[in-house]
């Protein structure tokens, strides 16, 4: 799940109780990441299915 950088990072929870696969802290966006840079997004998303084939 990408995460932008206005976001609170809830890393060690999601980590301490789930298998983490991916996870990005992007740079740029904000809350509303999808609407504000879907590229971002959409590469993002990319990157982790080319992981979990």
């Amino acid at each position: 799940m990408p995460v932008s950088n206005h976001d609170v990072t809830i890393r060690r929870w999601a980590e301490r109780d789930h298998h983490v696969v991916h996870w990005t802290e992007l740079g740029e966006g904000g809350h509303f990441l999808a609407m504000e840079r879907p590229d971002l997004l959409i590469g993002d998303l990319r990157e982790f299915f080319r992981k979990v084939r």
